[in-house]
């Protein structure tokens, strides 16, 4: 009976490996393409990403929130990264000065909510990020992401059009994935993003021998900050600073909907200790060059579908893919992953956060007049989303990071909504009338 339990432990360790990986490997590998960086360093962020993202899992499992909840690379700060570095000559910044801005305004953002969770000011951050705050923010991640996926699965030739072959092998590529999760049941559909990176994986370099990727040295580059050193970029800072300020709601809405998974009352000491180990990561992050961390929501459909909710087996891979981190071999191989393959599977894998957008208006009714709180927000973010952002040279440029990112801007106009309407007594008139 001994031996039966361990193995099933060892089983859902692998599962649990899996699921992290796939939601890890092309974080870094996108960001460094973004910013131009070279093949030594993309390696090295993605050991540092395995690494400390194993590190994350097992200080929110033992001493943070204690659920088994993937702790991984934020989606906000993702997509802010890639905008960053795509948007830099609009700006007329390098990418060092944008990556050095980033860096610090990741550093005061961990930093505050290091002191939000030291000075016990979760009830005062509650009030702010309100449940429909939230709703709104998970709708426009979810748009703000599978824009980003959508646009990276089609290759751009050097003459500015897209390159017909890769691009119909990407949508291959999200067609053979989407099956898989829709039509594989528990048993493949559950790894269906991983069979797709490893299929498209491979299926590449078969099809496109020629397309190969720029090997490295083979020494991966140590560094500090290496996007950029800190600097006084102030629009970028302060982008940087909202963006991880924002990052809480993240973790609010994961911790609440794993307590529903478990029938738990969430303790208030639960947000205060996960918030605490987010802002060290997050100060661990700007130094090592990664995407802050958060909660993952998605996990919860992770968990509904196969049911590994013990914690040992989410800790043990947690320890598993830090050792990953350590292979030198693996992590060179690794950055020689076709970015088109990696943004079509995670196009589809971030297709399921729209489900968790919907979920979150369970019991949320609206009217005429009431659903402004709603699509007031969410439709202004996603047109800023599609405005390119030379467009806003006319803004001052202190101020131009913050106006062209949707996802910020729609978060500011919900939070505005929701603490100057009393949409509540706007429903009873509504009632009487």
């Amino acid at each position: 009976m001994m031996k039966q339990g361990t193995t099933l432990t060892l089983l859902s360790s692998f599962q649990w490996l899996f699921f992290i990986f796939a939601n890890t490997v092309v974080v870094p590998i996108s960001v460094g393409a973004a910013f131009h960086l070279p093949a030594e360093t993309v390696e090295m962020t993605i050991r540092y990403s395995f690494i400390f993202t194993g590190l994350a899992c097992i200080l929110q499992a033992w001493i943070g929130h204690r659920f088994p909840l993937l702790e991984g690379h934020s989606g906000l700060m993702w997509g802010l990264l890639l905008n960053m570095g795509i948007s830099a000559s609009a700006l007329g910044l390098d990418f060092a000065t944008v990556g050095g801005g980033i860096a610090t305004g990741i550093l005061l953002a961990g930093a505050v909510t290091i002191l939000i969770a030291v000075f016990n000011l979760i009830s005062a951050v509650q009030k702010i990020i309100t449940p429909m705050v939230i709703s709104v923010y998970i709708f426009l991640l979810t748009f703000h992401l599978v824009f980003i996926f959508f646009k990276g699965m089609f290759k751009v030739s050097g003459n500015g059009t897209i390159d017909l072959p890769v691009s119909l092998f990407s949508i291959g590529v999200v067609i053979f994935v989407s099956l898989l999760k829709i039509k594989g049941g528990k048993g493949i559909g559950n790894f269906s993003i991983l069979i797709g990176i490893i299929v498209g994986w491979l299926l590449y370099r078969i099809v496109f021998p020629s397309d190969l990727p720029v090997s490295s040295s083979g020494d991966i580059a140590f560094s500090f900050f290496p996007f950029g050193a800190p600097n006084l970029e102030l629009g970028i800072i302060f982008v940087a600073f909202i963006a991880g300020l924002l990052n809480l709601t993240n973790t609010f809405a994961s911790i609440e909907a794993a307590a529903a998974l478990y029938k738990e009352k969430v303790e208030h000491n639960q947000y205060r200790r996960s918030i605490f180990v987010t802002g060290t990561l997050a100060l661990v992050s700007a130094v090592f060059g990664l995407v802050p961390y958060t909660p993952f929501t998605s996990t919860i459909g992770f968990l509904e579908s196969t049911n590994l909710l013990k914690r040992a087996p989410f800790i043990i891979s947690g320890f598993m893919f830090m050792v990953l981190g350590l292979i030198p071999p693996f992590v060179s191989f690794l950055g020689t992953m076709p970015l088109t393959v990696g943004n079509a599977v995670l196009f589809v894998a971030y297709l399921q956060l729209f489900g968790t957008s919907l979920n979150s208006l369970k019991g949320t009714l609206f009217n005429s007049v009431t659903i402004f709180r709603l699509a007031g927000p969410v439709l202004i973010g996603v047109c800023i989303m599609n405005i390119p952002p030379a467009q806003f040279g006319s803004v001052p440029l202190l101020l131009q990071p913050l106006i062209t990112n949707g996802l910020i801007m729609g978060v500011f106009i919900s939070i505005f909504l929701e603490k100057f309407i009393n949409w509540d007594k706007l429903e009873v008139k509504l009632e009487v009338s």
